[in-house]
């Protein structure tokens, strides 16, 4: 009995360290096997948190939103056909040919102010002789063109008509890629439409499509007519001037771009109150930095920024003493992050008198230079 005892306490103790041990450790008996452990959703966020319709927020915007219709006089007197004999046998005994004829497009705009200010796009005025604003509850009126800027394809109308809806403008630093947005407008004149998507992608540039571009992608329908309408969130608040689209085939095919809402204000409080856009301009022509560059400046593969091609004499770049040769790291602080389309942009954004602050590299060495902005002069691309 003794030695029975003896065994028993570390017999026990085995049995109950190993035990121990299972709980804590319970991989030891799936003997070498992969366990996978799969992460199962909440229930309550299963639920869906958006709207299941956005008839509130067309109801709210749509009223603002108005059809374009232009009409232009084209001479005809560059049409080859004129100079061709055979044609112009049948105008004979003093029957000449119209040196005219009427050319009519159509385009979407949006009410900003009741005051009857309407933003479009430029293209969709340009070079027109007459523009007719058609609102959704059937009134038309005749339009005046108070100004254009081609350099972002923005242009403001006036009509003068009582009781105009007007929209609310979106901050649009806020949106956010995947964002539900609805775009409005007259496409293909068929009459007012609301097509849905999300935010595919904001600051879009490099497209070629105007000289400032910081554009908002959207896979919502745009199409030819759309132009100059309305891009707006569920909450019924104008986010983008729908511009243009991305296809192959004429039609929509998912990716077509806007004019953020707050460009659109800076451009329209600048036409409505000078006449014209003002912007800020240092005097530098510049181009990105690519890697072969980069290590020839001593500076890593990877090193973005611009070196500076070309200064304008006497600009403001000039009297601070930048050079050619020189490259911006900074603007401000904020790193030069692509091609330079966005430093341009901000600099533009800044109005004559303002101070921006240049880091750049020099003969191997950083170094920070304070430039006062002037006016960018209207015959400078």
């Amino acid at each position: 009995m003794r030695t029975l005892s003896f065994l028993g306490w570390p017999i026990l103790t085995g049995v109950l360290a190993a035990a121990l041990l299972l709980q804590v450790y319970p991989e030891l008996m799936q003997n070498g096997q992969t366990r996978v452990e799969i992460v199962q959703a909440d229930q309550r966020r299963n639920s869906l948190q958006g709207p299941y319709s956005y008839a509130d927020a067309v109801d709210q915007a749509a009223p603002a939103v108005v059809n374009i219709y232009t009409r232009k006089l084209v001479d005809s007197e560059d049409n080859p056909m004129l100079n061709d004999p055979l044609y112009r046998r049948y105008y004979e005994e003093g029957k000449q040919p119209d040196s005219q004829k009427v050319h009519t497009s159509l385009g979407s705009g949006v009410i900003i102010s009741a005051g009857g200010y309407v933003v479009t796009n430029n293209h969709v005025i340009e070079g027109a002789d007459s523009v007719v604003v058609a609102l959704r509850d059937g009134r038309e009126a005749l339009a005046t063109i108070v100004g254009t800027d081609p350099p972002t394809d923005l242009a403001v109308l006036k009509i003068n008509l009582n009781e105009l809806p007007e929209i609310t403008l979106a901050p649009t630093d806020a949106l956010r890629v995947g964002d539900v947005v609805l775009a409005i407008g007259n496409p293909f004149g068929v009459g007012q439409t609301v097509t849905q998507g999300i935010i595919s992608a904001t600051d879009r540039n490099r497209l070629g499509l105007s000289t400032y571009e910081d554009f908002i992608q959207t896979d919502a329908a745009i199409n030819p007519g759309n132009s100059g309408g309305a891009l707006i969130d569920p909450e019924g608040q104008l986010v983008g001037i729908n511009t243009a689209i991305f296809s192959k085939s004429g039609g929509s095919e998912g990716i077509g771009f806007a004019i953020p809402a707050d460009l659109v204000t800076q451009v329209l409080q600048d036409l409505i109150e000078k006449g014209r856009v003002v912007r800020g301009w240092v005097g530098v022509e510049a181009q990105a930095l690519n890697p072969r560059l980069a290590e020839s400046f001593g500076l890593p593969a990877n090193q973005r920024g611009l070196i500076i091609a070309g200064i304008y004499r006497d600009s403001p770049a000039h009297a601070a003493g930048l050079q050619p040769g020189d490259i911006i790291l900074k603007l401000d602080d904020e790193p030069i992050t692509d091609a330079g389309h966005s430093t341009m942009n901000a600099i533009a954004r800044l109005r004559p008198g303002d101070q921006a602050r240049f880091t750049i590299y020099r003969e191997g060495e950083e170094m920070e230079i304070a430039i006062t902005t002037s006016e960018r002069p209207a015959d400078v691309r």
